[in-house]
């Protein structure tokens, strides 16, 4: 991208990224086309294969119950009470991706679709069928979502942006930086969870000093 932008490090199976998903979308509203958000999937868990034990369970719910405190956001905590869930966040990784391929607003628009229906609405968005009903929700036919869903391309395309968020150093997400095409480089905007009204402010100081 040239110009200002941001680049945005997340993964829609990452509570931190639910409990943002308000702030990212108030960004958007405020700045528009003025700073473009360009979205990278970060890769939490992507390719796990091992089954969610007890102990897992209590991390994450722990997780949860801070994520909601801190930023308001839904959550379904029957999600606990499943058996044998192994928590692969690649299949809904590249779910956005065949989204993000019409656009960065489709990308975004399947993100938070997607995050709603695992955190709000306990779906198992690991499962091949749901992302399917999901795709179809946002108006996408059911053989064009699966034809490209089992796309080798898109599959590589997923592979390609976690390999960019570990270049890149990512550690955490939801992860924000800002930019403006140049040799600048990049500035960071926030690794984690912060608020709107402190975000907002920040992004506005920057734009002004270009």
């Amino acid at each position: 991208m040239t110009g200002p932008h941001l680049v945005y490090f997340a993964d829609p199976m990452c509570s931190w990224c639910w409990g943002f998903s308000p702030v990212i979308e108030a960004i958007r509203r405020r700045f528009g086309d003025a700073l473009p958000v360009r979205l990278v999937l970060g890769g939490l868990r992507p390719g796990n294969t091992n089954v969610m034990t007890a102990s897992d369970r209590a991390e994450i719910r722990a997780h949860w119950e801070h994520v909601r405190e801190a930023s308001g956001q839904p959550f379904d905590f029957s999600f606990f009470e499943r058996e044998g869930f192994v928590y692969d966040t690649e299949p809904a990784s590249r779910a956005v991706v065949v989204f993000r391929q019409q656009g960065m607003t489709s990308g975004l628009a399947a993100l938070a679709r997607i995050q709603h229906a695992f955190y709000a609405e306990n779906r198992d968005v690991t499962a091949a069928k749901v992302l399917t009903d999901l795709a179809m929700e946002l108006g996408m036919d059911e053989l064009g979502f699966k034809t490209l869903f089992n796309d080798a391309a898109v599959a590589a395309e997923t592979m390609q942006d976690f390999a960019l968020a570990q270049q890149a150093g990512i550690r955490g997400f939801p992860t924000l930086i800002a930019g403006t095409g140049d040799q600048r480089g990049y500035a960071l905007v926030t690794n984690g969870f912060q608020r709107a009204d402190r975000l907002i402010p920040a992004l506005t100081a920057w734009l002004e000093k270009l």
